[in-house]
């Protein structure tokens, strides 16, 4: 009698287990999006955001009959803060992966607590080179790039036009020296000085003024958001545009900086892995349901963002919504099929892009709005330099 009643208690507990467990997985698929939508440096998060909302919006906020459901947070570009907001989202929230955040310096500090809990982080911009190389994680994906890689293309570029003398300035933090790193990978030819100024620094008086007595043949800066904005308008204000030209890779001069630059940022060239100007269908899709629903035109951090949802959802989808299934979602990630707003795109054997990077010029359009002018392709299938020191163990 007792082993009949244990039976029946066992069995009737294996059936409520069962039961939760299909309930859990028709319940939403959770995304934690943090990111930085507060002080200078927000223009970026805000089209980050913006861009995740309208793929979300494309699919229905739904993949495989599952509804997406997404829990926001705003890390303020603080590292301390990035941290809380990541630790709530997965002990509070139960997120199964998270994505958005911008600089590397938060992504560094946020992102061991999400792997260590078993879920995913999907980068849909920083990437920096410790996660590429030997600290990369089967549950880490960089949609958007490798650091280096913004700045590879140009240095190749600048390098083939025989800029000798090359003036390098940059926010002293990872993503920071990882640009530096892959300019100077490809120019090759050594820079005229390096200089690191401190993270979101927006008085540039004092580095213009060591520039223009440096004389350099160029200059090349990569500060995003707020910290570009400062940078080119100062330059432009001191008369140096006309004296030493101005270059930057991704994420300086584009649209979250743009409209607040103005015409100080027209013939500026940038590396860029994106341009509103792209022609494929994804893309052209993209730039105008972007700017009906926004009013603007969408930046390069936009785009990564969108293709990150993008990448999510069709990973999703072709194991039919089961995020439960870690190894099953791991292996859709790895080798995702769809339409990059930005071209060619596949994963490396790190989880980083190889991919296309493009020039761009800045100018003005037939509604003479400033906007970054397509001017060809520099960088063809990049893979980041960090690979080949990646163990990452094999798809189950």
């Amino acid at each position: 009698m007792k082993s009949k009643s244990s039976a029946a208690i066992l069995a009737a507990g294996v059936a409520v287990f069962a039961i939760a467990t299909a309930s859990a997985q028709q319940g939403p698929i959770k995304i934690g999006h943090m990111t930085t939508t507060s002080g200078p440096q927000a223009v970026i998060g805000i089209d980050m955001v913006d861009a995740f909302k309208l793929a979300l919006k494309h699919s229905g906020d739904t993949v495989a009959g599952r509804k997406v459901e997404v829990i926001w947070g705003d890390d303020q570009a603080k590292p301390d803060v990035g941290r809380q907001v990541a630790d709530k989202m997965l002990e509070s929230d139960r997120v199964h992966m998270m994505t958005g955040i911008i600089f590397s310096n938060v992504l560094l500090a946020s992102v061991k607590p999400v792997l260590d809990a078993g879920a995913f982080y999907i980068s849909s911009n920083a990437g920096p080179s410790q996660l590429a190389g030997r600290q990369c994680h089967p549950n880490f994906f960089g949609v958007a790039f490798q650091n280096d890689n913004n700045f590879e293309g140009l240095g190749q570029h600048m390098r083939e036009k025989g800029f000798k003398k090359v003036y390098f300035l940059a926010p002293n933090y990872p993503a920071g020296k990882d640009m530096a790193s892959g300019y100077k990978r490809y120019y090759k030819d050594g820079l005229a000085a390096e200089v690191y100024t401190s993270f979101g620094q927006l008085d540039y008086s004092a580095e213009i003024a060591q520039v223009r007595a440096a004389k350099p043949d160029a200059v090349v800066i990569f500060y995003p958001g707020g910290m570009g904005i400062n940078f080119v308008k100062q330059y432009a204000q001191a008369g140096m545009m006309s004296q030493i030209p101005l270059f930057t890779g991704a994420g300086t001069v584009d649209q979250t900086t743009l409209p607040a630059i103005g015409d100080a940022a027209i013939g500026m060239y940038t590396g860029a892995l994106w341009s509103e100007f792209l022609d494929n269908a994804a893309n052209k899709r993209f730039v105008e349901d972007f700017e009906k629903e926004y009013k603007r035109i969408p930046s390069g951090f936009a785009s990564a963002s969108y293709d990150t949802a993008r990448a999510i959802l069709a990973a999703l989808n072709s194991i039919g919504g089961k995020v439960e299934d870690k190894d099953a979602f791991r292996k859709a990630m790895a080798n995702v099929k769809f339409e990059a707003v930005r071209g060619n795109f596949k994963f490396n054997k790190n989880q980083f892009p190889i991919q296309d990077y493009y020039l761009v010029q800045i100018e003005k359009d037939a509604k003479g709005r400033t906007v970054a002018g397509f001017r060809g392709t520099i960088m063809k299938d990049l893979a980041d330099a960090y690979g080949s020191d990646c163990k990452m163990p094999p798809l189950k």
